[in-house]
């Protein structure tokens, strides 16, 4: 229930993106949030007010002039209700109302006497969308601290591909949840790994481990939820990349560390989560090795790998440096003896089956003040949980 409590006013506009305002409605609601559902005349001839009414449970305001609330200004008594206004879709004539200051209806009035945060999800064919006229009004509505949800790349209902379409009911979902965490790390840059490693012993073989990546994944979203511009470098995994996080998808060790020390400059925090593999084979072969009645195993030579997280903390001018340590046992011992090896000032532990792999997972972070144990939860409230502990050491820095 992220949104328990949030009371969100869901302003729907004309276009045919219309009928996953229903589905978004839905996610909306089932997270807990209070919805009042606000629709253009134009709206209503794609998806019925009757849909929402009955998805909602409340009537649907279409009409500036409707009586049913007793000053006749619901303009100015559902904003004052809310705690964000969020239009989508949001049509290109809409978006143009904003960005000029109209107010000719009902939800262009509500959204100009609003008390509220704005934020639209903008839907359109492509070329409405990269119209000079829409690029200035996008541009004057961030301006003015309206948050503009995508839009998407895809298919499109005339035929056409490209920017325009409105972005998914869930990923409007993770924007509206990001949108009332606290801002922690706002202005900051983080740079994390995540996943495992895949080192090649030949091209369909090689040496990695069962790290999913989720720890990772949560944490990176959870630094952009808290404001943050984040950098995840990925091992190979099965995951959709958190909303508003740029990745960039490696293989092997080889290939983070290249990828991280181009990053880690412009970073002022590093959190390296991911499973890197300890060694690698000295001499991948080039073709797939194969068992031969009489062959004897192959003889493989290992080297070790670079130590990323060590290397980016021994820098001249390191970013603030979060280690991780999955453990099979000695969890404390072992932990907070990286910790000081490496010579970082904050170091998650866990036992491997408390959560190698699954969506929950038991924490127990190590600094200089000692030993802070992070019950069992699901892993995005545990990153949120440590986002907020490195945001403590950044202000201790300054």
């Amino acid at each position: 229930m992220e949104l328990a409590g949030k009371r969100i006013v869901l302003g729907v506009t004309g276009g045919i993106a219309a009928y996953k305002a229903a589905e978004l409605l839905r996610l909306l609601l089932k997270e807990g949030a209070s919805v009042q559902v606000a629709m253009t005349e134009a709206a209503t001839h794609f998806v019925t007010p009757v849909t929402f009414q009955a998805l909602s449970g409340r009537p649907v305001f279409s009409d500036q002039w409707d009586s049913r609330v007793p000053n006749n200004m619901a303009h100015i008594d559902l904003s004052r209700e809310a705690d964000v206004l969020l239009v989508a879709p949001a049509s290109a004539d809409f978006l143009a109302k904003l960005a000029h200051g109209l107010a000719d209806d009902l939800l262009s009035t509500l959204a100009l006497a609003r008390a509220c945060p704005l934020l639209v999800a903008p839907a359109m064919n492509r070329q409405m969308w990269e119209h000079p006229a829409t690029c200035r009004n996008i541009a004057t509505l961030r301006g003015d601290g309206v948050d503009i949800l995508g839009p998407g790349c895809g298919d499109q209902a005339c035929g056409e591909t490209g920017l325009g379409r409105m972005i998914e009911p869930e990923e409007i979902l993770a924007d509206m949840v990001a949108h009332f965490q606290p801002k922690r790390l706002a202005g900051k840059r983080v740079l994390l790994t995540a996943g495992p490693t895949f080192e090649a012993i030949d091209p369909v073989r090689g040496i990695t481990n069962l790290s999913s990546g989720k720890m990772g994944y949560a944490i990176a979203r959870a630094a952009r939820e808290a404001g943050a511009q984040v950098t995840l470098v990925s091992g190979p995994v099965s995951l959709p990349c958190p909303q508003g996080v740029t990745r960039t998808a490696v293989t092997s060790a080889l290939q983070m560390h290249a990828a991280v020390h181009h990053e880690v400059a412009a970073s002022d925090v590093f959190i390296a989560v991911a499973a890197v593999a300890d060694y690698r084979p000295a001499k991948p072969i080039g073709h797939k090795i194969k068992k031969g009645a009489q062959a004897a195993p192959p003889q493989i030579e290992l080297l070790q790998n670079p130590d990323i997280l060590a290397e980016v903390a021994a820098l001249r001018d390191p970013p603030l440096c979060v280690g991780f340590a999955a453990e099979s046992e000695n969890l404390a011992e072992y932990a907070e003896n990286k910790r000081r090896t490496k010579k970082i000032p904050l170091l998650v532990g866990n036992l491997i089956h408390d959560g190698f792999g699954g969506d929950d997972n038991t924490l127990i972070l190590f600094d200089d003040e000692g030993q802070h144990p992070l019950p069992s939860a699901p892993k995005l409230e545990l990153a949120r949980q440590l986002v907020a502990r490195i945001a403590s050491l950044l202000e201790k820095r300054r």
